[in-house]
Parts: C-alpha cells; sequence; structure tokens
C-alpha cells in the first residue's frame, strides 16, 4: 500500500495525489498536522530515507533556524520528539510503499509507485512524414 505524508497548501502534495488518482491506484494519506506520526512511523521514515534526517528533514523550516539548533547532534529519542512537536520540518511530500521511497515530487521517479503490471513504456518517433506516433508496449502482455 503507497503512504503520503502530505501538508495543506502543499503543492507538490496535491501534484502526488492528483498523479495517483490519475492512474486508479490506492494509497493513505496522511496529514502530518492532523495526525500525530508515532515514534514507530517515524523511526520508519528514518530508516528507509538513504541520508537520514538530511531526507526527509528541511533545514530551511524557520523552526530549526529560529532554533538554531544541530538536528544531527539529538539523539534519536530527542529527534522523534522534536518531529512530533514541530511536524512541519518534515519535507512533503513522503511517498513510501514496500519498496520504493521519494520525497517530494519527482515526475521520474514517481512511476516506480505503479505495480509492474500495469506499467506501460511510451515510446515515440517521427516517421518520414514527421507525424508522432506512440506506441504502447505493457509489462503485462
Amino acid at each position: 500500500m503507497i503512504v503520503v505524508y502530505t501538508s495543506p497548501g502543499c503543492a507538490s502534495c496535491r501534484k502526488v495525489k492528483h498523479w495517483l488518482n490519475e492512474r486508479g491506484l490506492k494509497y493513505i494519506e496522511k496529514n502530518i498536522f492532523t495526525s500525530v506520526l508515532n515514534e514507530n512511523e517515524i523511526k520508519h521514515l528514518l530508516m528507509r530515507s538513504e541520508n537520514g534526517t538530511e531526507d526527509i528533514i528541511s533545514k530551511r523550516s524557520k523552526i530549526i533556524q529560529e532554533s538554531n539548533m544541530d538536528i544531527e547532534e539529538l539523539s534519536l529519542r530527542e529527534l522523534v520528539s522534536f518531529i512530533q512537536k514541530n511536524p512541519s520540518i518534515l519535507k512533503r511530500p513522503i511517498i513510501l510503499n514496500e519498496r520504493n521511497f521519494l520525497v517530494g515530487y519527482d515526475e521520474e521517479e514517481i512511476g516506480a509507485f505503479v505495480p509492474p503490471e500495469l506499467r506501460k513504456i511510451t515510446l515515440r518517433f517521427n516517421d518520414s512524414e514527421d507525424l508522432n506516433r506512440e506506441i504502447l508496449i505493457s509489462d503485462a502482455a
């Protein structure tokens, strides 16, 4: 199942939801401001990110800049608590399923969330009459 961590007013979050809906992909949306992230969820996000806090925490966040704190110096317990109290420091959207993890909206990388049996590759080429033609190749075939 795809899980999308979002916030209201986030343009990239709207793009991701539109992209998923357009393809008929089911997902669970978790608004980071209305549903408190539990300790295990936050640890799971940190574990799934390649670069830990760097991938999911916005260093440009007003809270981080004003507090003048170094996130890297917090213990895991302190970090989890800080994120729970200040969810706005999380980058958005965060999208994950069993195999994939993506922060932000990236048109190329989001395609990994389409199950292999539903993927189609569109090849475009110009023929001698300069007409664009498309060939659809489905993995399911």
